[in-house]
């Protein structure tokens, strides 16, 4: 089964790392890709640009609304996502706990509710 894990993370804390925390964070991250890949589990990944520079559209009213910014003011901001295949939930929660975000934010475990078929005819297969 399909789980993604997004990753939360308060983007302020990012304002402050030195070139070498990066290149350390940078490592884990690919650390845990290495593990991920290795177990077969791996379906794809990406990190985010700051959600300053996002933008939100809505036809919720009917007519196109734009707003520049992120779509909620909160203290911790989605920066990423691990898209995984695993048997159930349990081992979905496992890889999560070993992913480096966890040491300093939170990450939302969702399973997917698109049928394994749908996604391997997009090109998205595992």
């Amino acid at each position: 089964m399909r789980y993604t894990l997004f990753l939360y993370n308060d983007e302020s804390a990012f304002e402050h790392m030195t070139e070498a925390d990066m290149g350390d964070a940078l490592q884990a991250y690919g650390a845990y890709i290495g593990a991920l890949r290795e177990a077969g589990v791996f379906v794809d990944t990406d990190y985010l640009a700051p959600s300053a520079t996002a933008t939100v559209l809505s036809l919720a009213t009917g007519e196109r609304q734009v707003q520049d910014g992120p779509y909620a003011d909160t203290r911790e901001q989605l920066g990423g996502y691990f898209v995984i295949d695993v048997p159930d939930l349990d081992a979905a929660l496992d890889w999560a706990a070993k992913c480096p975000s966890a040491q300093y934010g939170k990450i939302e475990v969702r399973p997917s509710a698109m049928p394994p078929e749908a996604s391997d005819r997009h090109g998205k297969g595992a």
